[in-house]
């Protein structure tokens, strides 16, 4: 199968979006929560997360535009200052892909979805409980994206909290720590490691 740009641009919205949204591979499946001053929690599922540094530790996600759609994550972040990334396991996709429903402001995830609120003193934004590897980020940056409106939203890690078992080697095993995976808008996988491999160097590259 072979789409052009003028194919791609002439697919039904649902269809373009479900194609584009997967061409890239699978993606990291992450619920955010956030809190209001006020105390208004908020929990959202995620795919668009990735790692920008180390040193300082960095993550951004892209947020959708804003427009005419209210993304209560963004305001919360802004308000509040710190958000919470958050593993997805297997016991709870389906929960966990229900967050994705446009609930009204006033109505916090975790409760229709079945999921519960965890802080550690002293961070100002709720990790879910029934994920076994957590992030605790400071927001730091947001860039503007005008060719579609979108925003990278970067934060900087202050906690992280990951199963004992999920390090091997100074390495962080994602099969071992079951996280899944996700594809489109509604595909979740399970992830599988194949292999492991040490740095590469030009010199120890094999004869292939």
């Amino acid at each position: 199968m072979h789409y052009t740009k003028e194919d791609i641009d002439n697919l039904d919205r649902v269809t373009r979006i479900r194609i584009i949204n997967s061409v890239t591979g699978i993606k990291p499946a992450n619920l955010i929560g956030s809190m209001s001053n006020e105390g208004q929690t908020n929990l959202a599922v995620f795919s668009s997360i990735v790692h920008l540094g180390s040193n300082p530790a960095l993550l951004g996600f892209i947020l959708r535009p804003t427009g005419e759609v209210p993304r209560h994550t963004y305001s919360n972040i802004l308000e509040n200052g710190f958000y919470t990334i958050n593993h997805i396991h297997p016991e709870f996709i389906e929960k966990a892909h229900y967050t994705s429903a446009k609930f009204h402001q006033e109505v916090s995830e975790f409760g229709p979805c079945g999921l519960t609120e965890e802080f550690i003193e002293g961070f100002k934004a709720p990790f879910v409980k029934e994920s076994q590897f957590k992030i605790g980020m400071r927001y730091k940056q947001s860039i503007d994206i005008p060719l579609n409106g979108t925003i990278l939203v970067i934060g900087e890690i202050e906690q992280l909290i990951l199963p004992e078992e999920s390090v091997v080697d100074d390495d962080v095993d994602l099969e071992r720590s079951k996280s899944v995976g996700i594809s489109g808008l509604n595909s979740y996988y399970s992830l599988s490691k194949l292999d492991r491999y040490p740095y590469a160097r030009v010199k120890e590259v094999p004869d292939f």
